[in-house]
């Protein structure tokens, strides 16, 4: 997996995504203890309404960023992305009043809602190779589970020597340290997109692509098992841990880190297991894996505690990083290919925005049923949400899905250059079988009943 490396490209912009994260981690811990110093007591409910915002501006600005992505030269984008970012994060120090933390909330996380989805869209034209672009993606999951664990405790012993004010000073360093990465890396010259249509239209393209790909919508209701499964980690394992097993507050970094180790040990092995079995095998048990785990949670929050459904806890956070990962990891390849290499921007934009809009959705369910219902309660609910994601993703990816699809064209006129390949058939028709993606010929998916099938199309 490491050998993805040895492209010097990828490895200046993969090294650009570990230290963003990591000034993301520190940004995290600093913003909580100026919440705290701003609103005291209410420091939870301005975190939240914090999270919020942030989830927001994911699914608001990802689709437009991902539009301007296509029009405006990437590494350019990214970098002016990261320069944003620097300067919130070294604003946010001066801030006395919460309203201002809402507003620079907002506006790193527009940033990085631009960023993230460029960053994606770019690494295919890195390493088009599937088996390189496949250990991308792991090596990508492990950076995001590494940072998970590595920035709270850099932070920790930051906090050692300096004022909290100063991990938004390490903040800022992890951004212009990315931006001077991503102005090293020697980018591959993208394929030209078409103009035409304006912003909102390239923006709606992408969600319009979701809708119409078989196995993207499946893989939009695997991103819904994730974060029904993922919530109930991330919101409620606090007060499990604080509540329910009466463990100090060390217990809960333990807690998070078996859903960490759980996931790194998922991206570790997937290249090796995708290069077997294919997408679909791998990705539609583990999001039925999911339920499963919820429902063992079920039983250990509701049983008496004690060390042996500790233990069960963690294996479970574990199970769930692993799943999880199991099915986030692989995406990266369904939407590559699912989509023309000069939509991708446009593709991962909406499945960052999409994907997020799922927790914007279980994020407060599993924290109001926990509240006012308790955890087996939100444990059932948030279990039975992954097995209907699950099912429905299933029922919605055909078991046989190709990539070339034979299809007619009943709108292109004789001569047309996409029909190059194409012969005649009944009704004035043309017919031809090529790698098949929605775009400007193709507005909608065929029927997978051979060459009768039809796609229609525009002169475009």
């Amino acid at each position: 997996m490491l050998s993805v490396l040895r492209n010097r490209a990828y490895r200046h912009l993969f090294t650009a995504q570990v230290v963003a994260l990591v000034g993301t981690g520190l940004a995290t811990v600093a913003l909580s203890l100026l919440a705290y110093r701003i609103a005291g007591d209410d420091a939870s409910a301005v975190l939240g309404t914090a999270l919020a915002i942030k989830m927001v501006a994911y699914v608001a600005v990802a689709p437009l960023a991902g539009a301007l992505a296509g029009r405006l030269p990437r590494r350019r984008l990214m970098v002016a992305t990261d320069l944003t970012r620097a300067c919130v994060a070294l604003t946010l120090p001066f801030v006395d009043r919460v309203w201002q933390v809402y507003l620079l909330v907002f506006l790193l996380q527009a940033a990085s809602a631009a960023f993230t989805p460029t960053f994606q869209a770019t690494i295919p034209d890195v390493l088009p190779a599937e088996r390189d672009y496949t250990n991308a993606l792991s090596m990508s999951r492990l950076a995001y589970d590494l940072e998970s664990l590595f920035s709270p405790a850099l932070a920790a012993l930051l906090l050692t020597a300096v004022s909290y004010d100063w991990l938004f000073a390490g903040t800022a360093v992890g951004f212009l340290a990315s931006a001077a990465l991503v102005v090293s890396a020697v980018l591959p010259r993208p394929t030209p997109v078409e103009r035409t249509g304006g912003v909102h239209a390239k923006a709606a393209f992408g969600t319009r692509l979701f809708r119409a790909t078989p196995r993207l919508r499946a893989l939009l209701a695997l991103d819904l098992a994730v974060a029904a499964a993922g919530a109930i980690v991330f919101v409620d394992t606090v007060n499990v841990v604080r509540d329910h097993f009466h463990r100090p507050a060390g217990a809960v970094s333990l807690a998070l880190g078996a859903y960490g180790v759980g996931s790194m040990l998922a991206a570790l092995l997937l290249p090796r297991i995708l290069g077997r079995l294919g997408d679909r095998a791998v990705m539609l048990p583990a999001a039925f894996a999911l339920p499963a785990v919820l429902a063992a949670v079920t039983a250990i929050s509701a049983a008496p505690a004690g060390t042996g459904t500790w233990a069960a806890l963690l294996a479970a956070w574990a199970l769930v990083g692993a799943g999880s990962s199991a099915v986030l990891t692989p995406g990266g390849r369904l939407i590559r290919r699912s989509a023309a290499d000069a939509d991708l921007p446009a593709a991962f934009a909406a499945q960052f925005s999409l994907s997020h809009a799922c927790w914007l959705l279980t994020y407060p369910l599993a924290g109001w049923l926990a509240a006012g219902a308790g955890l087996p309660v939100t444990a059932v609910v948030l279990g039975l949400l992954a097995l209907t994601a699950a099912t429905a993703a299933t029922a919605l990816w055909p078991s046989r899905d190709p990539a070339a699809l034979e299809h007619l064209h009943t709108d292109l006129p004789a001569g047309h250059p996409h029909l190059a390949d194409a012969h005649a058939a009944a009704g004035g028709a043309w017919q031809h079988g090529h790698h098949y993606v929605i775009d400007r010929h193709h507005h909608s998916w065929p029927h997978p009943t051979g060459a009768r099938t039809r796609a229609r199309a525009t002169t475009g």
